[in-house]
């Protein structure tokens, strides 16, 4: 789909006649990280669910010509070398929706995926009819930093090869995985090996988390927002613990929190129909 000026990659599962559900995932993830089980779940429940590659992943559009971002400088006030900010993410996330036809939309986002979302609901309020930020954050770096090792997965050097690729890419899930509830090796294995072979761009992982870094506080934007919001994060999430779903919640008016043990930066199976009735139960509330 061509949005907001761009190429976007989208995919839809179930009855078109059915209300849209936006689903907008993390930093370096695609659509195929939305685990399809948990999609069709949610397509089950009565929702054209709306998948798509963010800019700078997937098959959605490259912006390789802005460069590599110096994420030092942006760490100390310089972020002149972020090519984007979230807010532009926010901006694809609606120029799809307007692409699509759709008029409203509930959304749902993780990680940085829920950056995404609070963004979108704050820019274009019109578009949103109930919003779901899942293991993510304000914002505000006082609160949800990553723990030491979770915060060396994200600094970590690009693979120079698939088999590199692949193990980073489960060493990386055990770090910042659900300790209540992990998954088995070849199932980690099957999903960096689908990530890499659909689309491996390191380059443009390092512009997005530019753009994380270099977008503002969105603390004061989510005290505006009307959307019914759920907030959902794992007590044990070592990449954006959990003071940022905290915070989150505290900032949006009448936003319901809702913490799970044993679960941390992903989406286990054994969690997914928790998941599913926390946002089936707020988007009835929308």
């Amino acid at each position: 789909m061509r949005a907001n000026g761009i190429d976007v990659w989208c995919e839809t599962v179930g009855d078109a006649g059915d209300p849209p559900l936006l689903m907008i995932m993390g930093l370096g993830a695609q659509l195929i990280d939305w685990p399809p089980g948990f999609v069709e779940m949610l397509a089950r429940r009565g929702f054209r669910v709306v998948l798509f590659d963010n800019r700078d992943s997937g098959l959605s559009a490259g912006f390789d010509e802005l460069g590599l971002p110096d994420v030092a400088a942006i760490f100390g006030g310089d972020p002149s070398s972020a090519g984007y900010l979230l807010s532009d993410l926010a901006g694809d996330a609606a120029g799809l929706l307007k692409a699509l036809g759709i008029e409203r939309a509930h959304v749902v986002g993780a990680s940085m995926g829920g950056m995404i979302a609070q963004q979108l609901t704050i820019d274009h309020p019109d578009l949103v009819a109930s919003l779901c930020s899942i293991m993510s954050t304000t914002g505000d770096r006082a609160v949800g930093h990553p723990t030491p090792d979770a915060a060396a997965v994200l600094m970590r050097a690009p693979a120079a090869s698939r088999d590199e690729a692949v193990a980073n890419g489960v060493r990386a899930a055990r770090v910042t995985g659900s300790p209540g509830y992990p998954a088995p090796l070849a199932e980690l294995e099957r999903r960096a090996a689908a990530k890499y072979d659909r689309g491996y761009r390191p380059a443009g992982t390092l512009r997005q988390y530019a753009a994380i870094l270099a977008s503002p506080d969105r603390t004061a934007g989510l005290r505006e927002v009307t959307a019914p919001t759920v907030v959902i994060h794992g007590a044990d999430d070592p990449l954006i613990t959990v003071s940022g779903g905290q915070a989150t919640a505290a900032a949006v008016p009448g936003a319901g929190l809702e913490i799970i043990a044993g679960m941390g930066h992903d989406l286990p199976v054994a969690l997914w129909p928790r998941l599913v009735d926390a946002i089936v139960a707020n988007i009835k509330r929308g």
